[in-house]
């Protein structure tokens, strides 16, 4: 065959000095897992799959220590101008508030229901729609967007009045 060349001869092993790494991170209520995987780059074995086993349990511990912390799902669909609104008045400070640490929000379309391993108490109908969500359980929520004046005031009570919240104003 014309402009085929033959070539027996194995592969080459990558360069020493390349190496092959995963990094995870995770964000939770109030910790930040970053873990980083540099194993294939380990020339030892049983050191290779200690790392790995550390990551994998480290992994697992963080995704059981989120179902029981608190968290506000905002409910929005695409078109939804008071989605929108909430996001412009509120989305960019609302993780750098005490709220925001102490229930990280989630934003869900509505066509896809509650998260997995969550449950909602009824139906959403409205966006936006604010569910407070403890151990994976709704526990309270604000329909509708009234405005940056009037959405505070009301989180921050329905987060002192159905978890463990404390305002470090009052």
């Amino acid at each position: 065959m014309q402009g085929v060349k033959k070539d027996n001869k194995p592969a080459k092993a990558a360069p020493a000095n390349e190496i092959s790494s995963t990094t995870v991170s995770l964000y939770y209520s109030h910790i930040q897992i970053m873990l980083i995987d540099n194993s294939a780059s380990i020339r030892f074995p049983m050191l290779r799959q200690i790392i790995r086993f550390s990551l994998a349990t480290a992994l697992s511990i963080a995704a059981t220590t989120s179902s029981f912390a608190a968290q506000l799902v905002m409910v929005d669909q695409k078109g939804c101008h008071y989605c929108e609104a909430w996001l412009d008045d509120i989305g960019p400070a609302y993780p750098k508030t005490a709220e925001g640490k102490f229930a990280p929000l989630l934003r869900r379309d509505i066509s896809l229901g509650a998260p997995e391993g969550s449950s909602f108490q009824r139906r959403v109908n409205f966006t936006p729609t604010f569910i407070l969500l403890d151990k994976g359980a709704e526990v309270g929520r604000i329909e509708g967007y009234p405005g940056e004046d009037f959405f505070w005031p009301l989180l921050n009570q329905l987060l002192k009045d159905e978890t463990t919240f404390e305002d470090s104003l009052n």
